[in-house]
């Protein structure tokens, strides 16, 4: 994502008049949310579908099961895989504290599932002392455990090694190397290497790998099979991919969206 100045991007229509609110919209396969930000913190739920969440620090593959938490006042956008049902709660910054700084993909738990549900049919605004605020007061407590998970595409800064990511979004089933690439950017393999790391914390066979297993995800959710989405990014065989995807996710290609 370009540098954006926040102050230029658009509220959302959550103002933060209560702790915690909930919502839920739904939205068609491909719909795209415009750049925007919230003066609450955010925590995202698909109960179906898959979201794309960009900010300027990376990218997220949010599958159902997991949420996106969003701190307050950070830019982004949304694309939808298949058709998406949000569920989703505007937790105010004075709320609790110690709430997450920083953006990452989440577990729901059943118990936090069904507070979400349950948070979105309170009238606003509610009031203290009631079984609403103690409501969401537990839901408050769950999201004080929420653990963070793997779904992360970091972007780096730097205008060459932004151009090579992309390209490799683009053309996942690509098998240039690293050197590779270092003779068309000019530099050596080892600084590339180093390059990369400093940006995005990752090796470019890493920084590969992840972008790989969440160009599955978004492809898994649209119902494409195992064996082409393994051929699309470049696996030698069916077996390989899904021996890598279940190392970093616990499950198979196959049951994860079960």
């Amino acid at each position: 994502m370009d540098s954006i100045d926040p102050a230029h991007v658009p509220l959302g229509l959550d103002q933060g008049l209560t702790p915690v609110a909930g919502k839920a919209i739904d939205y068609p396969s491909g719909h795209r949310v415009p750049l925007h930000r919230h003066p609450t913190a955010q925590l995202l739920h698909a109960v179906q579908g898959v979201m794309v969440v960009s900010t300027g620090a990376g990218q997220w593959v949010v599958p159902p099961t997991r949420g996106l938490w969003m701190p307050a006042g950070e830019v982004h956008r949304l694309r939808m895989v298949g058709d998406v049902q949000v569920r989703t709660v505007y937790i105010r910054p004075d709320a609790r504290p110690n709430l997450p700084a920083e953006c990452q993909v989440v577990g729901i738990s059943p118990l936090l599932r069904e507070l979400i549900l349950a948070a979105i049919e309170v009238p606003q605004p509610y009031t203290d002392d009631t079984r609403d605020s103690r409501l969401m007061a537990l839901l408050l407590d769950e999201v004080a455990l929420l653990p963070s998970l793997p779904l992360r595409l970091p972007q780096p800064a730097d205008p060459d090694l932004l151009t090579l990511c992309q390209s490799l979004s683009e053309a996942p089933d690509d098998r240039s190397t690293l050197g590779n690439w270092a003779v068309q950017l000019g530099v050596s393999a080892k600084t590339l290497q180093r390059r990369f790391v400093r940006q995005t914390g990752m090796t470019f066979g890493q920084w590969r790998q992840q972008a790989r297993l969440l160009i599955a995800l978004e492809q898994l959710a649209s119902g494409s099979k195992v064996v082409d989405v393994a051929l699309n990014l470049g696996y030698s065989s069916p077996s390989a991919f899904a021996t890598l995807f279940k190392r970093q996710f616990g499950v198979s290609p196959s049951t994860y969206f079960r």
